[in-house]
């Protein structure tokens, strides 16, 4: 074999895994088609975040983007090839394909490994509805590439990604409306924390839609704007869309079958507990293995699996029952654990403590909560 272990992705459980293997004493090559830090860094938690605390204090949209820029730059610097292969980690960029179990093949190069850990990732999921690739759409992708503010954005899907960029885009100046097929924005949270998004929303100049589907998009001549059509009846028209309504698998041309991989809903790759794929030898961690689409999760993930695939003792299990997560609106909302809609029936107690009984609250002048609590 060339290597112990072959990592396939250069996110962050990618980035977790191979450091993990060079941790154990093993031969490991990192193959990532582009740069190393994957979607946290170049597309996700990085600029995003910058953008909204650049929005925060009151940028200018300009000034804002310089700063997701900048900040992308800044931690892409400390994750080169260089600095893995002074760790220990052999580098290879390129497209990798599985052409047997345990053979692979990266831009006409073959190499075999005795253990593999899966990472590619996710990318933004396009739905499909009337006329929509008709438009120029914006994405999580491309969001942080634009040199000009939009007058006007539709954010398509009231999730995470879509309350934090539409708030970050109003406050940037742009007018906002977020169209929500289910009956409330962060719909797989707590229903009281999404009256208090909604309520700041509405008072911020956000035009909220939920339990709304778009039934067509109607191209217009400016690039990427749009009129959007809704169930109802409805029309709203923008300068922009921006479609975040959830991840789909990146696995195409991973060539998984000649692997013995096999994928379940929604293409995602099927793993057990202990991270393991359907075939014996490879493992699969973060947003490609479809169960908690987090980065810190995927670092956790990383370490799991290439411990797991390494040792012939340990078969550590990946629990997310308690990962927490934060949707980076203001006021924030985070999560640890499971809701209270998700606890009836299982003998759980409530407990409810209001924001004007919480000392850091109070001194900041944040007890805000919604009308309805």
């Amino acid at each position: 074999m060339d290597y112990d272990l072959i990592v396939v992705g250069g996110g962050a459980g990618g980035i977790a895994a191979a450091r993990a293997g060079v941790h154990r004493g093993a031969r490991t090559l990192l193959v990532q088609d582009g740069p190393i830090g994957g979607d946290c860094t170049f597309t996700g938690c990085v600029p995003s975040k910058a953008l909204i605390e650049a929005a925060a204090r009151g940028a200018s949209f300009a000034d804002a983007m310089g700063a997701a820029r900048r900040s992308i730059q800044s931690i892409a610097a400390t994750e080169t090839d260089e600095v893995f292969r002074c760790e220990g980690v052999e580098v290879l960029h390129g497209w990798a394909e599985f052409r047997a179990p345990a053979t692979i093949d990266v831009d006409g190069r073959r190499f075999t490994g005795r253990r593999y850990v899966i990472a590619t990732g996710a990318g933004p999921a396009i739905p499909s509805v009337e006329g929509l690739s008709d438009v120029d759409v914006l994405t999580n992708e491309n969001v942080f590439a634009l040199d000009a503010r939009p007058a006007s954005l539709a954010v398509i899907g009231g999730g995470a990604i879509g309350c934090e960029l539409a708030q970050a885009f109003r406050r940037l100046g742009a007018q906002v409306t977020v169209v929500e097929a289910l009956d409330r924005l962060l719909p797989h949270g707590e229903a009281e924390a999404s009256a208090v998004v909604a309520e700041l929303f509405e008072a911020e100049g956000i035009a909220v839609r939920t339990g709304a589907a778009v039934t067509k998009f109607e191209a217009r001549e400016r690039r990427g704007a749009a009129r959007l059509h809704l169930a109802d009846g409805e029309t709203v028209a923008v300068d922009r869309v921006l479609v975040a309504v959830g991840r789909r698998a990146v696995t195409d041309g991973l060539g998984l079958e000649a692997a013995g991989i096999e994928t379940g809903d929604r293409g995602f790759i099927r793993t057990d507990a202990t991270l393991r794929t359907t075939a014996r030898h490879s493992y699969a961690v973060g947003d490609i293995a479809g169960t908690v689409q987090l980065t810190h999760a995927a670092y956790e993930m990383g370490r799991i699996a290439a411990g797991n695939a390494l040792s012939r003792l340990s078969r550590r299990r990946f629990d997310p029952s308690f990962i927490p997560s934060v949707t980076y609106t203001t006021p924030e909302v985070a999560r640890v654990g499971i809701t209270e809609a998700e606890a009836a029936g299982r003998n759980g107690r409530v407990a409810y403590l209001p924001m004007t009984e919480v000392d850091r609250a109070v001194v900041a002048g944040e007890t805000r909560a919604s009308s309805s609590s």
